[in-house]
C-alpha cells in the first residue's frame, strides 16, 4: 500500500467553520473499506457556492448521487463547471476508480458508472458526517488533497436478509441497501420464502398471499427452551409486486443487484399450507409457528413443477438479476422415502436414492431458469447427489462444499457459519440480545479469507466472493437487526473489497471508532464493543498469569481482583497479573474522564489441572478452536448459553481422546466437565465417556460414565473416584475417550449429517 504522510492509515477531511474568525473544525473521516493505494498532499480543495460539477453522460448516476449528497446535506448548491469532473477511463476495470483531489479540482475517473459510484462513496467518507443527516450548517467543505487508486478484490460482495421469519418495511429495506452501497457491497440476497412465511406476491397463486404469508402465532424465547411457548398473535404480510419493483429499482440506482431466493425443495411448509397438493401426503398443514427444519417438502410431480415454474415466471419478471437463488438446503427426505410416486420416480429415472432425487429436482428447475436466460445459486446441499450443470454453490456448512465445487469447475460464494452468520452472538456479555447461538466477534469476521487454503491459484478463481447472512428467527425489529449487522458488515466489506496486504485489524478498529460518528448520523443502531476487554490465562515457567488487553489506544485498563467493580481509584493494569488461587477479575476501560464500555468479569477456578500437560489425538475444527487445547485446563469455563466462545472446543463428527499428565502425581477426588447440547445447531452431547487413570504405582483403572442429556442445553458430567479405604492413591495421568454422537437422525435439524461435539473446561479436584 503506497501511503505518504498518512498517520494511522486515516484520511483527514477539514471543514472550514468560519474563515473570518480563523476558526477551523477538524473532522477525521476514515475510509472503510480501505482503498488499495493512497497518496496524501498538504493542500485542500474547497466546495462552496462557486463549485461546479461536470460529468460524462455515462457517469450520470454517480455524479447525481454526489450532487444530491452535497445539496441535501448542506446549504451548498453546485453549479455547472469543471471544479468536480467525472471522466471516462477505458483502461480501468469495471468496478475500479481513480480519485484525485487537488487544490483546484476533483477528478474522478472510471470506465463505468459503477466504478465512479464507488469513488463517490470514498469521497463521501472524506466529508463531514453532518452531510449525512443535514446537520452540516457551514458554507464551505474542505477536502484534503489525495490520489486514490482502488478496485475490489472480489466481484461478488454480498449481504443477505431473511424476511420470512420476521418481516421488515420497504423503507428499512432501502436503508439496508443504502448501507450496502456506502460500503461498496454490490449484492443483496433477499430470502423471501420459508416454512414460516411466504413474502412475495405471486398473482397466479393468490393463496400464497392469503394463507402462506401468515402464521397463527410465533415461538417466544429460544427454540432450546422447553416447553415451547407461543405469543398467540397472528403474524405475517408480503411485499406486493409494485413494492418489489420499487426496491429493485432503488438498489439498481446504487449499483446493488437484488438476488431473490425462492426455497426448494425443502423449507416449503408455508407454500404447502396454501396448496396441500404440492406436498407428498396431500394432507393440510399449517404455516410453521416455530423455527427449525420441517419434514414438509415439495413432491417432485408435475403439479409441483408447474407451480414452481409459474412462480419463477413472475419472479424473473420482477428481478433482472443474472442469478436466482433456489435454496436447496436442509431438505429432509422422510416424505420422499414414504412416497409411492417418489420411489417410482427414483426407479424410473435410474436414480440412486433420495439425494439423487434432489439433484434431479434441482437440475430440472435449473434447466427451466436457464431457458429464461438465468443462472441458479443454491446452498451447498445441492452438491449432494450430483451438482446441477451450471449451478453456483453458496457454501455455508464450512468450506468443504466450496472446495468440492471449485475443484469441479463451479463458481462459489463463501458464507460459512463460523465467519459470516451475523445472527450469531458478537459479544460474551450476558445482556446481549437473544440470538440463535454461536459466537462471531468482529475480529473473527475481519480475519476471514474467502479463498480456502485447499484450492490452487487456478481453482481459487472460481471463488466469486463472500456474503454475510442475517437469519431473523430471533431478530423481530429493525433496530435489533441493525445491531446484529453493524459493525460486522463493515468488517466484511473490507474482507471482500480490500487487498489482504492492506488489512490490519488494529488499524480497522481505529477507523471504525471514528466511523461510529457516521453511523450515528445515519441513525444506524450499531453494536459498540470496541471498549471491551479481552483476557487470557497464560503459563510462563510453570506459573499462571492473567493478561488483559483492549484494542482502542490511548486509554487505561483499571481492574480489581476481589470481585468489586473497577473505578477511577482501581489499580491500573500495566503487566500480566500473577494467579496463585481462584479469583474474580473485574476490569474496565477508562479514558481521562470516565469509564468507557462495560465491565469485564472473569472467574478463575484454580483447580488441580490448571497448567497441566494436555494432549489430544484430533485438532478442534478450525472454526471452533477456542483458545486451543490448553483452554480445556486453563481454569476458565465457557458461556452457559453460547458454544462458540474462546473456551468451548468444537469437533465435527470425530471421536476424540484427551490425555492430562501431571508433573507430580496428585490426589484426585472428582473429574468434571460439560458438553453443549444444541440440537438446533447440530450439536449433540456424547452418550458416554470412557476413562483410563494411570496411578502413581503404575496400575491402571478403567471406567466409564453414561450421560443423561434430558434435552438440556448443557450436559454436565461428574466422575467421582472411589478410593479403597485407608489407601493414599495418587493419579499420574488421566485419559478420556469421547465418542461422537454419530449421524443426526431423521426429522432433526441437520438430519443425515455428522453431529458436532462441543466440550468445555475439564475440572479436576
Amino acid at each position: 500500500m503506497h501511503i505518504k504522510k498518512l498517520i494511522g492509515l486515516f484520511i483527514l477531511s477539514l471543514a472550514l467553520v468560519n474563515c473570518k474568525e480563523e476558526s477551523i473544525q477538524i473532522t477525521q473521516t476514515q475510509i472503510i473499506p480501505i482503498p488499495n493505494s493512497i497518496e496524501l498532499s498538504d493542500s485542500f480543495f474547497t466546495i462552496d457556492e462557486n463549485t461546479g460539477i461536470t460529468y460524462d453522460d455515462n457517469l450520470k448516476v454517480s455524479a447525481q448521487f454526489l450532487k444530491n449528497f452535497i445539496e441535501t446535506g448542506s446549504q451548498i448548491t453546485l453549479k455547472k463547471g469543471n471544479a468536480i469532473q467525472f471522466l471516462i477511463d477505458e483502461t480501468l476495470e469495471p468496478e475500479a476508480y481513480n480519485l484525485k483531489v487537488s487544490k483546484n479540482e476533483i477528478k474522478i475517473k472510471a470506465s463505468t458508472d459503477q466504478g465512479s459510484f464507488y469513488a463517490v462513496q470514498t469521497l463521501r467518507q472524506m466529508m463531514p458526517v453532518g452531510l449525512e443527516n443535514g446537520a452540516f450548517s457551514e458554507n464551505e467543505i474542505l477536502i484534503q488533497a489525495v490520489i486514490i487508486n482502488d478496485k475490489p478484490q472480489f466481484s461478488y460482495r454480498g449481504m443477505h436478509l431473511d424476511v420470512s421469519r420476521h418481516m421488515f418495511s420497504v423503507e428499512f429495506i432501502k436503508k439496508y441497501i443504502d448501507a450496502l452501497a456506502m460500503l461498496k457491497l454490490n449484492t443483496f440476497h433477499w430470502h423471501l420464502t420459508d416454512d414460516q412465511g411466504w413474502r412475495i406476491e405471486i398473482k397466479k397463486y393468490p393463496k400464497l398471499q392469503e394463507v402462506a404469508a401468515y402464521r397463527d402465532e410465533t415461538l417466544v424465547g429460544h427454540y432450546s427452551d422447553q416447553p415451547h411457548q407461543f405469543d398467540g398473535k397472528r403474524y405475517g404480510g408480503y411485499y406486493t409486486q409494485e413494492e418489489v419493483k420499487d426496491i429493485v429499482q432503488y438498489a439498481k440506482e446504487r449499483f446493488v443487484t437484488v438476488i431473490p431466493e425462492i426455497e426448494m425443495p425443502g423449507h416449503a411448509q408455508a407454500a404447502i399450507a396454501a396448496y396441500p397438493e404440492l406436498g407428498c401426503s396431500d394432507q393440510p398443514v399449517e404455516v410453521a409457528k416455530k423455527w427449525g427444519v420441517f419434514e414438509e417438502i415439495y413432491c417432485p410431480n408435475q403439479k409441483t413443477f408447474a407451480f414452481l415454474e409459474g412462480v419463477l415466471d413472475e419472479v424473473v419478471e420482477l428481478f433482472p438479476s443474472e442469478y436466482i437463488h433456489i435454496g436447496g438446503d436442509e431438505a429432509p427426505k422422510t416424505r420422499w422415502k414414504n412416497c409411492e410416486h417418489c420411489q417410482a420416480l427414483i426407479k424410473r429415472e435410474g436414480l440412486k436414492d433420495e439425494h439423487h432425487l434432489q439433484s434431479y429436482f434441482i437440475t430440472k428447475m435449473e434447466k427451466y431458469l436457464n431457458s429464461k436466460g438465468r443462472q441458479i445459486i443454491g446452498w451447498d446441499e445441492i452438491l449432494e447427489g450430483g451438482l446441477a450443470p451450471n449451478a453456483t454453490v453458496m457454501s455455508w456448512r464450512g468450506t468443504s462444499g466450496a472446495v468440492e465445487a471449485a475443484k469441479s469447475g463451479h463458481n462459489v460464494i463463501m458464507t460459512p457459519t463460523s465467519r459470516c452468520y451475523f445472527d450469531y452472538y458478537q459479544s460474551e456479555n450476558d445482556d446481549e440480545p437473544l440470538a440463535i447461538g454461536g459466537f462471531l466477534p468482529l475480529e473473527k469476521v475481519y480475519g476471514f479469507n474467502p479463498i480456502p487454503e485447499e484450492l490452487t491459484k487456478e481453482e481459487s478463481k472460481y471463488v466469486l466472493g463472500a456474503q454475510g447472512n442475517i437469519w431473523t428467527e430471533y431478530i423481530p425489529t429493525e433496530k435489533h437487526l441493525e445491531y446484529m449487522a453493524f459493525p460486522r458488515m463493515l468488517a466484511l466489506s473490507e474482507v471482500v473489497w480490500s487487498q489482504p496486504e492492506n488489512k490490519n485489524y488494529e488499524d480497522f478498529v481505529s477507523r471504525l471508532e471514528n466511523f461510529h460518528q457516521r453511523l450515528d448520523a445515519l441513525d444506524i443502531n450499531y453494536a459498540n464493543h470496541l471498549y471491551e476487554i479481552e483476557g487470557d490465562l497464560i503459563s510462563d515457567d510453570g506459573k499462571s498469569y492473567y493478561e488483559l488487553k483492549t484494542l482502542t489506544e490511548g486509554k487505561n485498563i483499571l481492574y480489581t481482583l476481589d470481585g468489586s467493580e473497577p473505578s477511577v481509584n482501581s489499580k491500573v493494569y500495566e503487566s500480566k497479573i500473577p494467579i496463585i488461587e481462584s479469583s474474580i477479575i473485574k476490569a474496565a476501560v477508562f479514558n481521562e474522564e470516565k469509564r468507557l464500555g462495560k465491565t469485564f468479569s472473569q472467574t478463575i477456578n484454580y483447580h488441580k489441572a490448571v497448567g497441566a500437560k494436555i494432549t489430544i489425538d484430533k485438532q478442534p475444527h478450525k472454526a471452533y478452536s477456542g483458545s486451543g487445547i490448553e483452554g480445556l485446563v486453563n481454569g476458565i469455563s465457557g458461556s452457559d448459553s453460547r458454544y462458540g466462545d474462546k473456551e468451548w472446543l468444537g469437533f465435527w463428527g470425530e471421536d476424540i481422546e484427551i490425555t492430562i499428565d501431571f508433573e507430580k502425581a496428585k490426589k484426585v477426588d472428582t473429574i468434571r466437565t460439560r458438553f453443549y447440547n444444541g440440537k438446533g445447531q447440530w450439536i449433540y452431547a456424547p452418550k458416554q465417556l470412557d476413562f483410563k487413570l494411570i496411578l502413581d504405582d503404575g496400575s491402571i483403572v478403567y471406567d466409564e460414565k453414561s450421560l443423561n442429556e434430558n434435552n438440556n442445553k448443557i450436559v454436565d458430567l461428574e466422575y467421582i473416584f472411589n478410593y479403597p479405604k485407608g489407601l493414599d492413591i495418587k493419579v499420574k495421568s488421566i485419559h478420556f475417550k469421547i465418542p461422537n454422537y454419530g449421524t443426526i437422525p431423521e426429522g432433526k435439524q441437520g438430519a443425515g449429517n455428522k453431529a458436532w461435539t462441543f466440550i468445555d473446561e475439564i475440572i479436576i479436584n
